[in-house]
């Protein structure tokens, strides 16, 4: 099913009531709360969809901007099906994200960060959609994010860096890592699968061969919480090339801190945003016109995956 008739369903006030009720089958009064929020979460659904519709026929110079408040939406609506009294305080309202103040006049985007704060919007996402508690960083580089994103991989390949390895195929059981990512993690076997295993279905086999090392599971990978991605256009899975590039959360999170980054930039550092735009004259410029074109197909799409699990969850 389409990401996009899920989000079609739940705009309908006696779906997303239904939905709702049986997202809150641990309370004692799940039919109340559920009338109660029904209509919040479909505002919350509806302007996600318009926001990344307007995002995408926009300008690049405000699409930062609309597609972070899409995501915004989205995961309010999410965090509704969790929390069923969100927002319980105000602190929960702000970002829980800072960006540095000031740009130096020699500033280069893919050196920046993003601070984690202990409340706010991105923490709370963290812990109630995700179980991170606390956070395990307490900040985040722009590089490490543009290397989590599989669809970004040809454009690294293009400055000469490997940022992500095809490891196989989205539904398949059969995992092949080459032996240069044991290298770039400086592991060895042993020490890798133990790594990796927590975020994979049980191991069936394992095969150390002359060129990889071979892991067969007793099922595809279904949950994308962790270091693994695949990408919308060809279907494969992608692991991180090295260490260095190693980010073992949802891709969602990655699209979020992006998406916040950006949209702080597009609106406060305008003048450096504008000649990036205009002049294209920074390397990162590809990197990042080509990531707000992928975070408007993929973040709906992520996110709308979870949801449509408790669909059919509720329906079984």
């Amino acid at each position: 099913m389409r990401h996009e008739d899920v989000y079609l369903f739940l705009i309908a006030e006696e779906n997303a009531q239904r939905y709702l009720k049986g997202s809150y089958s641990f309370l004692d009064d799940a039919v109340i709360k559920s009338y109660q929020n029904s209509s919040t979460f479909i505002h919350y659904i509806n302007n996600g969809m318009i926001f990344m519709e307007s995002s995408r026929q926009s300008n690049i110079l405000v699409q930062p901007v609309l597609s972070f408040y899409g995501m915004t939406h989205f995961l309010k609506g999410w965090l509704l099906t969790k929390r069923p009294d969100y927002p319980e305080t105000t602190t929960v309202l702000a970002h829980g994200l800072t960006a540095r103040k000031r740009k130096r006049k020699d500033y280069r985007f893919m050196e920046d960060e993003v601070k984690i704060q202990q409340r706010g919007l991105f923490p709370y996402v963290c812990r109630y959609l995700f179980s991170l508690h606390p956070f395990p960083l307490d900040r985040v580089s722009m590089r490490l994010l543009l290397c989590s994103i599989p669809e970004l991989s040809n454009l690294w390949q293009l400055n000469q860096e490997e940022s992500m390895v095809v490891i196989g195929e989205k539904n398949s059981r059969q995992l092949r890592f080459p032996n240069r990512i044991l290298d770039g993690f400086h592991l060895k076997e042993e020490t890798f699968v133990e790594r990796i295993r927590l975020f994979l279905p049980p191991i069936k086999d394992i095969q150390q061969l002359d060129e990889s090392l071979q892991i067969h599971l007793t099922e595809p990978i279904q949950d994308w919480n962790g270091p693994f991605r695949y990408r919308l256009d060809n279907e494969l899975l992608y692991f991180p090339a090295n260490r260095a590039n190693y980010f073992p959360y949802s891709e969602i999170l990655v699209h979020y801190l992006l998406l916040f980054h950006l949209s702080m930039i597009c609106r406060y550092e305008t003048e450096w945003w504008g000649e990036l735009m205009q002049m294209k004259t920074d390397k990162e410029y590809p990197l990042i016109k080509h990531f707000l074109r992928i975070t408007n197909e993929k973040t709906p799409l992520l996110i709308g995956q979870h949801l449509l699990k408790n669909v059919d969850s509720q329906n079984k």
